[in-house]
C-alpha cells in the first residue's frame, strides 16, 4: 500500500487523476477501521490533512459552506444555529475522539446508509462540491446516494465541501442503538421545518439501501399545515395530523433484517421517531411565533 500526502489541493486533485483508486483519509474513522480488520486493502491512500480549505467554514448570507474535513466537534460548537439538525446529528456520533476527527465528507465518501450526518443533509437539502482535474461540479444532495455504499462521484473526483442552506426554522435529529456511545445506527431520522418556503424535509437513515427521504410523508404535512393555517396560527398540530405522517415515514423505508435489528422494528422506530420529532419541531417552532409577536 502506498501512502500519497498531497501538499495542495491541486497536488491532490492531480494525484487522484494518476491514481483513480486511490482511497481518500483525513480522519480516517471510516478507513481505518476497514484497513485494520482486513476489509479493504486498498493500492493507495490519498491523505488529505495537509490541505488547510478542507477545514475550514463559510457563513455566508444564505448558505453554509463547510468544508469536507471540518471535524464534527467543530460544527456543534460553532454551527448549532445555522445548522441545527447537523449539529444535533453531530453529537451521537460515536465518541469524542472520533468527533474530534471524522466530518461530514468522510460519511458522504463512504455512503454507508448508516452515516449518522445523512439523515440531517437529506433534511436540510443542499448541494455536495465536488472537483477534479476536469473541472468542479456540484450535486444536489438528494441525487448523491446511488446504491448501497455507492454515491454519484466519478472516480477522479474528491469532495471539496458541502453547500447547506442555513436553517430558516426548527430542525431535529433522532437515532436508535444499541447504547449511547459507539454505535452504528439501527435507524435515524431528521426533520426540518422550512417556514419561509412552507415546505417540509426529512431524511431516514439505516433503513433502506441509501440515505433517503419520506417525499410522501413531507408532502402530507406541507398540505396539512398550510391548509390548516398551522403556519400563521401557531396551533397544536393534531394527533391524527402526527399518526399520518409517522405511518407514511415508516412506508417509505424499505429496511433488512441484520444483526443490529430486524426490518419490521426498523419501520416501527423510524414511525415513533417521526411523530417524535414532529413534535419537537413543532414545539420550537410555535415558541419562536410566540417570541415574535410579542416583540
Amino acid at each position: 500500500m502506498d501512502f500519497l500526502r498531497p501538499a495542495s489541493w491541486e497536488e491532490a486533485l492531480a494525484a487522484k487523476a494518476e491514481h483513480p483508486t486511490a482511497v481518500p483519509i483525513a480522519g480516517g474513522t471510516d478507513v481505518m477501521v476497514e484497513i485494520n480488520f482486513d476489509h479493504r486493502r486498498p493500492a493507495y491512500l490519498l491523505d488529505l490533512n495537509r490541505i488547510g480549505d478542507l477545514s475550514e467554514w463559510e457563513v455566508g448570507e444564505k448558505t453554509v459552506r463547510l468544508g469536507a474535513s471540518v471535524p464534527y466537534t467543530l460544527i456543534m460548537e460553532n454551527l448549532r444555529t445555522e445548522l441545527p439538525g447537523l449539529a444535533l446529528a453531530s453529537h451521537t456520533v460515536a465518541s469524542p475522539q472520533i468527533r474530534n476527527r471524522g466530518g461530514v465528507g468522510g460519511n458522504l465518501g463512504t455512503a454507508s446508509p448508516a452515516g449518522d450526518a445523512h439523515p440531517a443533509l437529506l433534511a436540510s437539502g443542499g448541494e455536495v462540491e465536488v472537483e477534479s482535474v476536469r473541472g468542479r461540479r456540484m450535486i444536489p444532495i438528494d441525487a448523491f446516494y446511488v446504491g448501497v455504499k455507492r454515491n454519484a462521484m466519478e472516480q477522479d473526483e474528491l469532495i471539496r465541501s458541502v453547500h447547506l442552506p442555513k436553517a430558516d426554522g426548527p430542525q431535529q435529529f433522532s437515532k436508535v442503538g444499541t447504547r449511547n456511545a459507539m454505535v452504528i445506527a439501527v435507524c435515524a431520522f431528521g426533520l426540518a421545518l422550512h417556514p419561509e418556503t412552507r415546505t417540509v424535509r426529512t431524511g431516514i437513515g439505516s433503513a433502506a439501501p441509501t440515505p433517503v427521504r419520506a417525499r410522501a410523508a413531507e408532502d402530507f404535512l406541507a398540505a396539512a399545515l398550510d391548509e390548516g393555517g398551522f403556519w400563521e396560527s401557531g396551533k397544536t398540530v393534531p394527533p391524527s395530523v402526527a399518526k399520518q405522517f409517522a405511518q407514511l415515514a415508516s412506508g417509505a423505508c424499505n429496511p433488512i433484517d441484520d444483526v443490529r435489528g430486524s426490518a419490521k422494528y426498523r419501520r416501527h422506530a423510524v414511525g415513533i421517531m417521526a411523530r417524535r420529532t414532529l413534535g419537537w419541531t413543532w414545539e420550537s417552532y410555535r415558541g419562536q411565533e410566540r417570541s415574535a409577536s410579542c416583540a
